[in-house]
């Protein structure tokens, strides 16, 4: 096979916030099925690990805050993953005993702040760089914390060159273009937006980046969520077989064609053959960080540095 010839597999799959042993154990399970199918990259969707707490409200009024609500944070936290805990070692053996290289989504805990991130790892499992979403979307701002320009790695991995974007951060043109300008192989997105209008915005993406768009979502049903109906109560209904989140990955060629996908209503991994030459074959008629940019009118600076709350001079 091609050096340019690559495998990649997204993960379509739900977990439950509440129980991150038993999420360990999928993450597992579904990256055997992605190197049974000779996958070099597999993406999972957005809180895989820790999970989307989909349809409740930690019990916020606007100027109020409830005991049962800070209970709910209490044990969501309490499943969240720092790096270098017996959690995230278990995530990177995963992926050494697999050797798949792996995006996947994780609620991180930092101190006492949560943030939506994704841990990319290389098929050795060692880790490549975390990104911590930029804005959380709406609701999401009362649970996770905000990342920040320290938090955009670009990572060359075995399969190729990565970035990572989460859910609506897709919808930030600046963080597009930030990303364009690295050039990267695969574009991996992991979301739990599972509308039909995903897909055109995927299609989108892989058009002005030249790129692979890699993009995988959960697939959740309310019987997945240990927790009984006093503590999780969710809007959407809570029969067991209610679906929270509702699926919608796929697989994106340079060229906007859809590879595989989008599907919903299950859970279900997606693999196909991409040729990395499409991208340089793409590049010929638009490289937007190239010749069909123009530096002279438009400029986009970028401030990448970690950003503290305290600069102690000693």
């Amino acid at each position: 096979m091609s050096k340019n010839i690559k495998r990649v597999s997204v993960v379509q799959a739900g977990s439950d916030p509440f129980n991150t042993t038993k999420t360990l154990s999928k993450f597992s399970d579904f990256l055997s099925d992605a190197k049974a199918a000779k996958s070099q990259l597999a993406v999972f969707p957005e809180a895989f690990v820790g999970g989307y707490p989909k349809g409740v409200d930690f019990g916020v009024r606007v100027g109020s805050r409830n005991d049962a609500g800070r209970e709910l944070f209490r044990l969501y936290s309490d499943n969240a993953v720092e790096l270098g805990s017996p959690a995230y070692e278990a995530l990177s053996e995963a992926v050494a005993a697999n050797e798949v290289a792996t995006v996947v989504g994780v609620i991180e805990r930092k101190g006492a702040t949560l943030y939506c991130s994704t841990f990319s790892f290389e098929r050795d499992g060692s880790l490549l760089g975390v990104h911590r979403k930029l804005v959380p979307t709406a609701m999401e701002r009362l649970i996770w914390g905000q990342g920040d320009g320290s938090d955009l790695p670009v990572m060359d991995s075995s399969a190729g060159r990565l970035v990572s974007a989460i859910c609506w951060e897709n919808y930030m043109p600046l963080l597009r273009s930030y990303y364009y300008n690295s050039n990267p192989d695969f574009y991996c997105v992991s979301t739990v937006d599972d509308r039909p209008v995903w897909l055109p915005t995927m299609q989108t993406i892989a058009l002005e980046s030249r790129a692979f768009v890699l993009s995988a979502c959960q697939y959740l049903e309310r019987g997945m969520i240990s927790l009984d109906d006093d503590q999780f109560d969710a809007v959407q209904g809570n029969a067991s077989d209610t679906a929270l989140i509702s699926g919608g990955s796929c697989i994106i060629a340079p060229s906007g064609e859809v590879l595989a996908g989008p599907e919903f209503g299950k859970e279900v991994i997606l693999t196909t053959e991409v040729d990395l030459n499409d991208r340089t074959r793409g590049k010929f008629d638009l490289d937007v960080a190239g010749h069909y940019a123009r530096p002279d009118v438009f400029e986009l600076k970028a401030n990448v540095g970690v950003q503290r709350n305290v600069e102690e001079d000693r």
